[in-house]
């Protein structure tokens, strides 16, 4: 019997659709916003809802379970610091997907999956702030 495995596959072998499930709710805690495909934004969505509840929970265990399911210890502590505070009050329904049209190349249906209240500023926050640091390296050089 095939009960509970729907899921999807994504092309992918195990391994790499778990490393890549990790990837994406990295980012998405980071920049609190993502493009990606209609399917993968679907697959991530409960994701990060469960992360989020782990965040909520905020004890040493929930940390942990967290910390092997995010790989990095900076998305961690934004899902503990910031992004569990904010829902606090929540029930669930943490995110939102919004259809995006059509890739280009191949026509995929593209979507972007953001969190409910985010903050507008979070998105590309650590690029433009890493871009700060090697501008400010490269005048004290």
């Amino acid at each position: 019997m095939r009960h509970g495995n729907g899921r999807r596959k994504l092309n992918r072998t195990h391994s790499h659709r778990q490393a890549m499930l990790a990837n994406m709710a990295a980012s998405l805690i980071e920049h609190e916003q993502i493009k990606t495909t209609l399917p993968k934004a679907k697959e991530i969505r409960p994701y990060v809802e469960k992360l989020i509840t782990l965040g909520k929970r905020g004890d040493v265990h929930s940390r942990r379970v967290a910390r092997a399911k995010l790989k990095t210890d900076a998305a961690v502590s934004r899902l503990f610091d910031v992004v569990a505070a904010r829902y606090a009050d929540r029930q669930g329904g943490y995110t939102r997907i919004m259809k995006a049209g059509f890739r280009y190349g191949d026509n995929a249906p593209m979507a972007i999956i953001e969190f409910v209240d985010r903050d507008p500023e979070a998105k590309g926050y650590a690029d433009r702030e890493r871009l700060a640091m090697e501008e400010t390296a490269e005048f004290e050089g």
